[in-house]
């Protein structure tokens, strides 16, 4: 019996090893992120990106591209989701493949949290430096305290070169320059090791005892205070006490050799300045609004007037960071993501020239395979089943205007 009991303490101990080294070491991997897997709703009526820009497909280890464009914060934003009363711009990036090298909301810089405005659009702008070389997914992202991460379209990016190369140097606030990258590296690993060493030799002392089965055998038999020792707790006082000391001598030598610190700044940005567009001449009331489920089509009855004095066309639909376009109307040349434009995917029954003063309703279709390969299609099973997005109409000089959409939207299955 004992010789089993010692087989079964040393078997849990090495699992026990494995597994702790294991977590330790073993970093996962992702080529893409889950927009796909958040909710459609959250993405048709919360942010709704447009005129984006990404400054480059490929860029070397150590060289900066943008991403840059608009953002409108819907009005209709959903109940369920805290507004963006504490939001923070980011990027959705599989690690830190890029490092942010400065952001702007409205022109102006936001290196923390700031608090957006429902029914406003901003202009915005995020500088990021290439660090490790591969290809990786780019995504506008925006943090919503209590509502989680928003993220926008994304885009294939290359970085070549090697990680090796990297450097990220600074000038602190006492005139030194140092490199972020390896600062005080040594003294990173040198902590880890010794608190992991540390933590090994408390679990060997332990484990060289019956672990696990053994001792649940003992308590079940009502001999639970014979299993920890006089010794055992001066070990483990000694433990305590010695971990208390290293903190507490290690914390007066950093201050000794740090003498001038600042906090983490996390204080809320608020007053940013929204993009002041022109009042929109053309005004959209939804008649009604279906999906159709075996086509892959959204189907809306729109009564649109115009109200300006040049006649419009309805040239695009974007909702989700997909864009359904008429290509008679609009032609993209922005190179936007392949998988998020649907250039022929918007038809309208009847998409001659509104003239100034006319008002006319019409039948309007968005389909493409999106609708599904995106999961916008879930919407039809949300408890508050509507859609919401972005019309864009061009008049006859080329300009452009943005009218926003809401409303419940019905499915049907023939």
């Amino acid at each position: 019996m004992k010789i089993i009991k010692d087989k079964v303490a040393k078997l849990s101990f090495v699992a026990l090893l494995v597994s702790v080294t294991a977590a330790m070491f073993y970093t996962p991997t992702a080529s893409a992120h889950g927009e796909k897997s958040q909710a459609a709703f959250m993405r048709m009526r919360t942010i709704h990106w447009f005129d984006l820009n990404w400054s480059k497909d490929q860029v070397s280890v150590n060289d900066t591209m943008s991403i840059s464009g608009k953002f409108h914060v819907f009005a209709g934003w959903p109940e369920t989701v805290d507004k963006p009363e504490v939001a923070f711009l980011n990027i959705g990036i599989p690690g830190p493949v890029f490092i942010r090298a400065g952001s702007w909301i409205g022109g102006q810089l936001v290196p923390r949290s700031v608090t957006l405005e429902l029914g406003e659009t901003y202009e915005f702008k995020v500088l990021l430096k290439a660090r490790r070389p591969g290809d990786w997914h780019v995504h506008t992202m925006m943090n919503v305290e209590g509502g989680g991460p928003i993220i926008g379209p994304g885009k294939w990016v290359t970085i070549t070169g090697s990680m090796g190369d990297f450097r990220n140097p600074i000038t602190t606030l006492t005139g030194e320059t140092i490199d972020l990258e390896t600062y005080a590296l040594d003294g990173v690993y040198g902590w880890h090791l010794f608190w992991y060493a540390l933590g090994v030799a408390w679990m060997l002392y332990w484990c060289r005892k019956p672990v696990f089965i053994p001792r649940r055998i003992a308590v079940d038999a009502g001999k639970a205070d014979s299993l920890i020792t006089p010794t055992d707790k001066k070990v483990g006082m000694a433990f305590a006490a010695g971990t208390m000391a290293i903190v507490a001598i290690s914390m007066g030598q950093a201050n000794e050799k740090y003498p001038v610190t600042t906090p983490l700044q996390a204080g809320l940005m608020r007053g940013i300045k929204s993009l002041e567009l022109p009042q929109p001449t053309v005004s959209v009331k939804v008649v009604d609004a279906s999906y159709r489920v075996p086509g892959r089509a959204m189907q809306m009855t729109l009564e649109i007037t115009n109200n300006g004095d040049s006649a419009v066309r309805l040239a695009e639909f974007n909702t989700a960071s997909v864009r359904f376009l008429d290509a008679d109307v609009y032609e993209d040349d922005t190179n936007y993501p392949d998988d998020l434009l649907a250039e022929e995917g918007l038809s309208v029954s009847d998409n001659s020239p509104l003239a100034p003063g006319e008002t006319r309703t019409v039948d309007v279709t968005a389909s493409d395979a999106a609708w599904e390969v995106y999961r916008l299609a879930d919407l039809i099973y949300d408890p508050d089943s509507r859609f919401a997005g972005l019309l864009f109409f061009i008049d006859e000089d080329g300009n452009r205007q943005m009218t926003m959409v809401d409303a419940p939207l019905i499915p049907t299955f023939i």
